[in-house]
């Protein structure tokens, strides 16, 4: 699994979101984005992180951040979860797992002593010009923005 570094380019992608319309990393070319990949829907965790986004989706707004969220899960069960918890920003479905790949986030996890391949949740900060400024692997739910915070200096 290749991991991206602080200055590599990001790869680039478009996938559809909740709603079924395509969106493109390099749509967004010129502002910050955080896009943040994690592994199922609407499970304790990934609700702690999306949630914890949702939060804080103006103040980053503000400092110029765009926020993309990506799992496997189709558009229907990211529609259902964004509807539950009022998200607001896009959901992007990744069903074959080819961006996850790319980004270096799909990977051999465990849980209950079983061993099965899946999403690490991970959180990168992309700069204006499309390279990764920072990196979080194995992030933990609850630090993913205090880490974007640090990294913005805010």
């Amino acid at each position: 699994m290749a991991r991206l570094e602080p200055g590599d380019p990001a790869p680039d992608f478009t996938l559809l979101d909740q709603e079924g319309r395509p969106h493109a990393l390099s749509d967004h070319r010129g502002r910050k984005v955080l896009v943040y990949f994690y592994p199922k829907a609407d499970t304790p965790g990934c609700t702690t992180q999306s949630c914890a986004v949702r939060d804080a989706r103006e103040d980053l707004a503000s400092l110029g951040v765009d926020v993309l969220g990506i799992s496997p899960d189709e558009p229907e069960a990211q529609a259902a979860f964004d509807r539950k918890y009022g998200l607001g920003f896009p959901l992007l479905s990744d069903p074959d797992h080819a961006v996850a790949e790319a980004w270096g986030v799909w990977g051999e996890r465990s849980m209950y002593g079983k061993t099965f391949m899946g999403i690490i949740r991970s959180a990168f900060l992309i700069d204006e010009e499309g390279r990764v400024s920072h990196a979080w692997y194995k992030v933990a739910p609850g630090d993913t923005v205090p880490n974007v915070r640090a990294a913005l200096g805010a």
